[in-house]
């Protein structure tokens, strides 16, 4: 069968089941919880409520993209079955662990990372069969929640990359371990001969996995040994340093090590713990805000790699997997035209002015902290794609004095334009929309970005000043909405800020974008007063949004 890209299998790696009853119920399911939707509730303008129903990732992947399941006749498909491209498997790993299907006994995650090489050979024969050009473009795409995501990461820098070794150790006087032939066979049967192999994975999208390990009350969870009967050692980073092949000791554990390229590695991370109810609700206590109610956000990516940002629980009805939000970063990232990354830089910020005239040069008495907000929207959509909020208790936090003096830029988030699912587009045989130039306006792909930054408490001399302020205003606050026309080099955007919709003469400003290395686009937006503003409000704040763009789906 034809193998092209974009459309590759998708194979979808569940999280973590801490209990014996979790894992029951865990195999006794089909799809391990990729077909589970919601049922959001909303008020229209009445105030009437009203239902958002998600189907699923499993269903809007059929219906939007045209993909299908792997299931026949009540299991996989059968040796020798062709199945299309346009497929999605589910990696049940935990069905070996399983007392009722399995053997009831626990396994590592590098096992279960050389029984995801296993399946990944076993979708390729199904859909590729003996074609030697399409097993050549074989490629699968990988999508994990929570621990799944770590087996992802094992298989492709720890089994491709050292093989064996990464299963049975290096202690050929250990009685568990195969003997040498046998490792050799099974070796060969995996295609793990020559190294480094093939991983065979073109794009990486995790859900709410703990990439840097779990944080209790501010401390990695510990490594109990054989008391250790919920297996919480995978998350605590000396055991992760050794099934992700990373240096011994390493604190953080969030590097791919050079054994995938990160910027096909997406993350999507979760900022709502307060309706996370998993362990009796006693993990969402332990982490609190700036988590999913179990990972906390700083833990939640690998580095140099894209993420965004939704205001979704670790799991449960609320949960990350099963939303809206996380099917359109997951539909975008896997089949969408550009890439774009947003950072903010901080050009300057004024200090109000009692506190000025308080401390005069000498800056360093001076201690704050502001709480950048950033949300993203994409037109036709009813969710925000990226959200970062101080009413969620998710804003980023930056000090004053990295702000003021380093003018290095602060990264937001990424996000994905797809072409194909660009709203009100002319109808058949219909009346053409307003147009631009020679250009339907119904062919641009729009989307929205709000950024805020707030006041702070301000600190002198280690005391609060309340003086002439108030806690929590707005120190700056602006919405940009962004028109994008894709023709390749020539690719056209352009982009209005909501705070001169009061001029209705002024037209959008047309970004002339730079084209750097034959690689990406480059613009950015100038935001807050200007800078030969004679009276700069105090506080008040001057910079710039950072653009990047990518071609993407390829």
């Amino acid at each position: 069968m034809a193998i092209e890209a974009p459309y590759y299998p998708i194979i979808y790696v569940r999280g973590y089941a801490a209990t014996r009853s979790e894992i029951e119920e865990t195999v006794a399911t089909p799809y391990m919880g990729f077909n589970l939707g919601a049922t959001k509730v909303r008020q229209d303008y009445e105030g009437d409520i009203k239902r958002f129903i998600f189907e699923s990732p499993l269903i809007r992947l059929m219906k939007d993209e045209g993909y299908q399941d792997a299931y026949k006749d009540g299991d996989f498909v059968r040796p020798g079955e062709k199945v299309p491209a346009k497929s999605v498997w589910i990696f049940r790993y935990y069905e070996q662990v399983s007392e009722d299907i399995g053997d009831g006994e626990k396994r590592t995650i590098p096992n279960f990372a050389r029984d995801l090489r296993r399946f990944i050979l076993k979708v390729r024969d199904h859909v590729c069969g003996k074609s030697a050009k399409a097993r050549k473009n074989f490629k699968v795409y990988l999508v994990a929640h929570s621990m799944g995501g770590l087996i992802c990461r094992c298989y492709l820098q720890n089994l491709c990359i050292h093989g064996l070794k990464a299963v049975y150790g290096e202690d050929p006087e250990d009685p568990k371990v195969p003997s040498a032939k046998d490792q050799a066979a099974e070796a060969k049967e995996l295609e793990l001969g020559k190294l480094p192999a093939d991983q065979m994975v073109d794009k990486v999208f995790t859900y709410a996995t703990p990439h840097n390990g779990i944080e209790v009350a501010g401390f990695n969870v510990g490594d109990f040994g054989r008391l250790d009967w919920l297996h919480v050692r995978n998350f605590n980073r000396d055991y992760m340093c050794e099934y992700l092949a990373l240096p011994k000791g390493s604190e953080n554990v969030s590097s791919l090590n050079g054994a995938f390229d990160p910027n096909r590695f997406f993350c999507l991370v979760g900022t709502n713990y307060r309706d996370y109810s998993a362990f009796f609700g006693l993990s969402k206590k332990g982490t609190g805000p700036l988590s999913d109610g179990l990972v906390m956000i700083k833990n939640a990516a690998v580095d140099k790699a894209p993420r965004a940002f939704v205001h979704r629980s670790h799991s449960g009805h609320y949960g990350i997997v099963n939303s809206e939000e996380g099917y359109q970063n997951l539909r975008r990232f896997l089949f969408g035209n550009i890439r774009v990354e947003i950072r903010l830089v901080v050009d300057q910020i004024t200090l109000p002015e009692e506190v000025e005239a308080q401390v005069g040069e000498d800056r360093s008495r001076i201690k704050a902290a502001y709480y950048i907000e950033s949300a993203a929207a994409i037109r036709g959509l009813g969710v925000f794609v990226n959200e970062r909020r101080v009413t969620q208790e998710s804003a980023l936090r930056k000090k004053y004095e990295d702000l003021a003096h380093t003018q290095e830029p602060v990264y937001l988030f990424s996000g994905y334009l797809l072409k194909s699912a660009i709203t009100n587009k002319p109808a058949k045989g219909g009346a053409k929309k307003k147009t631009t130039g020679s250009t339907q306006e119904g062919e641009k792909m729009a989307f929205r970005i709000d950024l805020g930054i707030q006041v702070p408490v301000y600190e002198i001399d280690k005391q609060f000043w309340f003086d002439e302020h108030f806690e929590g205003g707005q120190l700056f606050q602006e919405t940009l909405t962004f028109h994008v026309l894709l023709k390749g080099k020539d690719t056209r955007v352009s982009y209005r800020l909501s705070s001169l919709n009061n001029n209705k003469n002024r037209p959008e400003e047309v970004v002339k974008l730079d084209w750097v290395n034959d690689e990406f686009w480059e613009f950015d937006v100038p935001i807050g007063f200007k800078q030969r503003t004679r009276d700069k409000p105090k506080p008040g704040f001057r910079g710039r949004l950072l653009v990047r763009a990518w071609p993407w789906g390829t």
